[in-house]
């Protein structure tokens, strides 16, 4: 029986890719670099802010300007990442009825770990009670560390988990971690690029989601 659910945050639970992709736009406009358009955001973001940072930049973390970049990224995001960012369709009602049934939840994300936190905070109040983000001395996703911490703070065992993700990283993660993914369509990869990537259970709804972590569970 797996009961327990670890989410992905951004194109998971929640469309976090406007704020994004005007944050990166002012740090790059600010710098001189030319910006980009949402679609490459969307399919740059997933591996943390560094790695966005360099895929936006020419040169990446060789640019002389990239750290400075990098710096303001994350000041100016950390302002503003809420001034657009949603969950999705059916998310609140999703995990209110995971939460109603007894369903022990976390989030893991390579965002920074305040930003995962106030996020999860202010969009799902005390719904998801573990939220862990990037730390120094952690290694992000695909690494599958913060899936064991957030394990270790949940206080189940493998074996009940299940991983929920949108994109290459998050089949990689649960792949690290021992664990089955579900992937959720209406996140930044889409089912296409999904089924290109492998993976073997993909929900399009949140109706969709809780019918296949149902059947994990044994219900």
């Amino acid at each position: 029986m797996r009961n327990t659910v670890i989410f992905d945050m951004d194109g998971t639970l929640l469309d976090t890719l406007e704020d994004m992709y005007l944050s990166t736009n002012v740090v790059l406009t600010e710098a001189g670099f030319p910006p980009r358009t949402r679609d490459e955001v969307r399919q740059f973001v997933g591996n943390g802010s560094r790695v966005l940072m360099r895929r936006c930049i020419e040169g990446g973390e060789a640019n002389p300007k990239y750290e400075a970049c990098h710096a303001a990224f994350q000041e100016y995001y950390h302002t503003h990442l809420n001034d657009h960012t949603t969950p999705y369709p059916g998310v609140v009602w999703l995990l209110d009825t995971l939460r109603e049934a007894g369903y022990p939840m976390a989030i893991v994300s390579n965002k920074t770990d305040s930003a995962v936190k106030d996020l999860n905070r202010d969009a799902f109040g005390d719904r998801i009670p573990v939220a862990i983000g990037a730390q120094d001395g952690v290694r992000k996703k695909p690494a599958p560390d913060t899936v064991y911490e957030a394990i270790r703070k949940l206080g189940v065992k493998k074996d009940a988990c299940v991983y929920v993700g949108d994109s290459e990283t998050d089949l990689e993660t649960a792949a690290n971690a021992g664990i089955p993914c579900i992937c959720v369509s209406w996140g930044f990869r889409g089912r296409a690029a999904l089924e290109k990537l492998g993976a073997e259970q993909i929900a399009d709804t949140a109706q969709e989601l809780l019918d296949i972590l149902k059947e994990y569970a044994g219900e």
